[in-house]
């Protein structure tokens, strides 16, 4: 038995087929099953924080919200509790002038630590009129940068940006912190209003899951919905290294202004 969860938004839907039980079944031609390695099972676990990450993004924001960067004055070296206390000033700010203009206020942030040692915060918000406005406003401690956000690549690369674990260089830069701040540093936040997207599941057996994975294998398919275009950029046909069997992963965006029906692929 397979699964196929898809998960839909705001002009594209994902779907992402895969084995429903841990060890298989009789059926599918399969690699045997092997072990995980803590590498593996470390690099898996990160390709699970960013996808979840990218569909917290696509189901909560849109092309032209903004992504910013809240910094302090060059030289500036403010212990994490304060730097806390003058995000928490910020957003408490911002919502307040949000709930005047009638919109809910919603965001993603992390910390980050420079290269130099100073922190600076970056952070997801949803824009409405004025928004740039009133972000320097709330931010008093020093300049801000920000740019729009961008949805190409359905917004992998900001994930990616947002989830990523820490390298040598900014472990070098933690050992300064003790470890509760440490944990600041290298965690994310998001505002509680934030949709948490869940997929829509439907069971298939495993002979119409062999045919869809031939399909894909020979260039025929799977088709997309009507008015809808499959990317083949997002397309992955791979094998699950814990049950060995095959699983498929691909996304298919609206069609801009088109007639019912689209077509199977579009490069």
């Amino acid at each position: 038995m397979y699964w196929k969860d898809k998960w839909s938004f705001t002009g594209s839907n994902e779907y992402e087929y895969k084995f429903a039980g841990k060890y298989g079944a009789k059926g599918e031609k399969r690699q045997k099953k092997k072990k995980a390695t803590p590498e593996q099972v470390k690099k898996q676990n990160q390709i699970n924080r960013e996808k979840k990450m990218r569909r917290l993004i696509k189901g909560n924001f849109r092309e032209a919200d903004i992504w910013v960067c809240l910094k302090y004055p060059k030289g500036t070296r403010k212990p994490v509790g304060e730097v806390k206390k003058d995000l928490a000033k910020f957003l408490r700010g911002m919502r307040k002038a949000y709930k005047k203009s009638g919109v809910a206020f919603k965001f993603i942030y992390r910390m980050e630590i420079g290269k130099r040692g100073g922190i600076h915060i970056h952070i997801l918000i949803n824009r409405i009129p004025g928004a740039d406005r009133l972000i320097q406003q709330c931010w008093q401690q020093g300049r801000v940068n920000y740019e729009n956000l961008c949805e190409s690549g359905g917004y992998q690369a900001l994930a990616e940006y947002i989830v990523k674990q820490p390298d040598d260089e900014v472990m070098e830069q933690l050992s300064l912190f003790d470890k509760k701040e440490r944990k600041e540093l290298i965690r994310y936040s998001s505002s509680r209003n934030l949709v948490r997207p869940e997929p829509e599941r439907k069971e298939y057996r495993r002979r119409t899951m062999r045919k869809i994975l031939d399909a894909v294998r020979s260039g025929d398919g799977p088709a997309p919905s009507p008015g809808y275009y499959i990317d083949r950029d997002t397309i992955h046909v791979g094998v699950n290294q814990f049950t060995g069997y095959t699983y498929l992963q691909y996304t298919e965006y609206k069609i801009k202004n088109s007639r019912e029906g689209g077509v199977p692929w579009i490069t």
